[in-house]
């Protein structure tokens, strides 16, 4: 993973069969179409593709990433395209090289080789996962998705080349049963996870860099031993609601910089591709276990981050 928010081109489709079932049936086919998010406010803002490839309003952003599932010569090759909702699955995949070859070298990044990253269209399920390689080159982890419906999958990994360059891959995913989306929660500042409460100061503004602030406390105390997790105090994933653009960042410094203290406050730096309404998660660690905080974000004209805390709504049900 990168210490700079990246992300690369759009390209991505999503599965077709929404109604009081998703996928059920004889076979479920690969995901190839997805309508808009169900019940999701209209944000009444330009596409990015819209305002070209310059940027948004002008402004030089970073391109949409972790929307294609080939990039830089390398492919995603997702095994498992469907899985039932509630029930515990094997989830496999390779990355295969511009021959078709099975890559099995990888720098490691945060401890890891990859990170795979699992979230739903209505951005309600969110997993951030460490899968084990195989001599092969095959991937794989077991995951329980608990509601039906389209989701994305995203690895994050550096090939073992030099000068070879961070890459997030996407592929689609569908999970069977019935299918209730859930609606995008609204704009929040604050949020509440396992009596944990996690303050957010600052926002996105589209293609330009701005710091985002987090403090952590605990019964209205700050908490100043936050854990290190994967070599760094906080982890932050931020997706765009619609088209589940993927963005990752780092805190400012790491552990033993000399720079960064082990909270209660983490700070990032981040710079959105384009306006949009945006959702955050946050891994942070603290006595031993890993918790993820959830805010909804808007970034370019309107913007507001309300006070209304969030509510515990499964993000943080995950394996890492």
């Amino acid at each position: 993973m990168h210490a700079g928010l990246r992300i690369t081109a759009f390209a991505a489709a999503l599965a077709a069969t929404f109604g009081t079932a998703y996928g059920a049936g004889q076979g479920i086919d690969p995901v190839v179409k997805d309508p808009a998010p169900a019940r999701h406010e209209s944000h009444g803002e330009a596409s990015p593709e819209a305002e070209g490839a310059g940027g948004h309003a002008g402004h030089e952003a970073p391109p949409a990433g972790g929307l294609q599932i080939s990039e830089g010569g390398y492919t995603l090759d997702l095994r498992t395209p469907s899985v039932t909702a509630g029930k515990r699955s094997d989830l496999s995949f390779v990355i295969r090289d511009s021959g078709g070859r099975a890559v099995t070298a990888f720098q490691r990044e945060h401890d890891k080789e990859l990170h795979l990253i699992v979230a739903s269209r209505d951005l309600a399920t969110y997993r951030h996962l460490h899968p084990v390689r195989a001599a092969d080159g095959t991937w794989s982890i077991p995951v329980d998705l608990p509601r039906a419906g389209g989701y994305r999958v995203f690895a994050d990994f550096t090939p073992a080349k030099q000068d070879a360059e961070n890459l997030v891959l996407g592929a689609d995913l569908a999970a069977s049963g019935s299918y209730d989306p859930q609606q995008l929660p609204a704009p929040n500042a604050t949020a509440k996870i396992h009596g944990y409460e996690v303050r957010l100061d600052g926002g996105l503004r589209p293609g330009k860099e701005s710091e985002l602030k987090l403090k952590v406390t605990r019964d209205g105390r700050p908490v100043t031993n936050l854990q290190p997790y994967l070599g760094a105090y906080g982890h932050l994933v931020a997706l765009r609601s619609g088209d589940l653009a993927y963005l990752h960042v780092h805190p400012n410094g790491e552990p033993g910089d000399g720079e960064t203290k082990p909270g209660p406050q983490i700070s990032f730096a981040a710079t959105a591709p384009s306006s949009g309404t945006y959702r955050l998660f946050l891994d942070f660690k603290h006595e031993g276990k890993v918790h993820t905080a959830a805010f909804t974000v808007r970034a370019g004209a309107g913007a507001t981050t309300a006070e209304t805390p969030a509510h515990d709504d499964g993000a943080e049900e995950h394996a890492h």
